[in-house]
């Protein structure tokens, strides 16, 4: 019998898909927040990219979705930010993912909220 897979493990598995969907579609300067490692969160990990319009944002987090369902099954809990495009949300309980504008993205700077926690840039 193969050993189980602990929720830790299923939320790497996620944000590695998010990942996947986020590069699909060329997005931008790509971080990965582990805040896993802080006991207070309310989830494991925050990702966070940008894209260069409206109309860009809005095919990431498509992807996003797309890609999460069919690797994994999961669809988001919540989702966000559609209408206008500036900074569309998917929370999929264990993941956050924050697709911006770049303008956006640049006010809010929420990578600098929590600069104790271990931060993964990655392609993009």
């Amino acid at each position: 019998m193969g050993k189980k897979k602990s929720v830790k493990d299923v939320s790497v598995v996620l944000a590695d898909a998010v990942v996947e969907g986020i590069l699909e579609k060329k997005g931008l300067e790509i971080v990965s927040l582990n805040l896993g490692k802080i006991n207070s969160t309310v989830c494991d990990f925050f990702i966070i990219c940008h894209g260069n319009s409206r109309t860009h944002v809005a095919a990431i987090a498509e992807s996003v979705e797309e890609e999460v369902n069919k690797l994994t099954g999961i669809k988001p809990a919540r989702r966000e930010g559609y209408v206008n495009g500036e900074w569309i949300l998917m929370d999929y309980l264990d993941v956050v993912v924050h697709v911006f504008q770049e303008p956006v993205r640049r006010h809010y700077q929420l990578e600098e909220l929590w600069a104790d926690v271990p931060m993964e840039r990655l392609k993009g």
